[in-house]
């Protein structure tokens, strides 16, 4: 969760190669109260640049540029921890799902379509600021599922079995109730329908998913749900 304080805007930073579609979101966001873009950028390249200087809190991330490409950058910028707490918020079109999916396990924070609404944008970065998933649960298991052949699959090689093995091994840390919760995430359960699957409180399940994230190093809920496959916690649907 962020730590700044209420009172801070949240800082924005626009990278998009066409310079309306940057004025457009300029336009919106800065009409926001509790936000304020901070810069802006045409390429990945650039972007890096500009982020480095300006430490926005989210990174509105378009893919397709020239020089270096929203995925490029996004991995760039997360690599080593290199983007501190910064999310990316990759914006995409749906015949892009193949670039969103790369920069999800490159570390963006979730995706939203770049003809989105205005409610919708500022609710996704308001998301993402506050460390939580830019789509549906349901909607990132249904990215995931139409990509699975690029996770390991246990089935295939013996070198992506090793590496199936090795990601299960990544779990060791939790708590048989903290894989369960990680189960339910990766199968696109709301936090309510967690509570009501396994009979806990939704306050217990938050905390159950706060420490998963904490215990395996993730950045929010999208990537917990990646974690859920890679590791095959949650099966290929038959």
């Amino acid at each position: 969760m962020s730590s700044l304080p209420q009172d801070r805007p949240v800082r924005l930073f626009v990278v998009d190669d066409q310079e309306l579609v940057r004025a457009g979101f300029r336009m919106v966001l800065d009409a926001q109260p509790d936000m304020t873009v901070v810069g802006e950028a045409g390429d990945g390249l650039a972007a890096l640049d500009g982020i480095a200087a300006t430490r926005p809190d989210v990174v509105l991330m378009d893919i397709r540029m020239p020089r270096l490409d929203g995925v490029g950058a996004t991995r760039r910028l997360l690599a080593e921890g290199g983007g501190n707490d910064v999310k990316v918020l990759v914006l995409t079109t749906f015949d892009l799902d193949e670039y969103v999916f790369a920069a999800l396990r490159a570390g963006a924070s979730g995706f939203l379509l770049k003809d989105a609404g205005p409610a919708e944008l500022l609710a996704a970065i308001r998301a993402v600021h506050a460390g939580d998933a830019a789509m549906a649960p349901s909607t990132t298991r249904r990215l995931l599922e139409r990509f699975l052949p690029e996770l390991p699959d246990a089935g295939r090689e013996s070198d992506a079995a090793a590496e199936r093995r090795s990601a299960a091994a990544r779990l060791g840390p939790l708590t048989g109730r903290e894989r369960e919760v990680l189960e339910a995430v990766g199968r696109g359960l709301s936090n309510t329908e967690i509570a009501a699957e396994l009979f806990l409180a939704e306050a217990t399940v938050k905390t159950h998913i706060g420490r998963v994230l904490s215990k395996l190093g993730l950045r929010d809920r999208v990537h917990m749900v990646i974690t859920a496959y890679e590791t095959g916690l949650v099966g290929r649907p038959g």
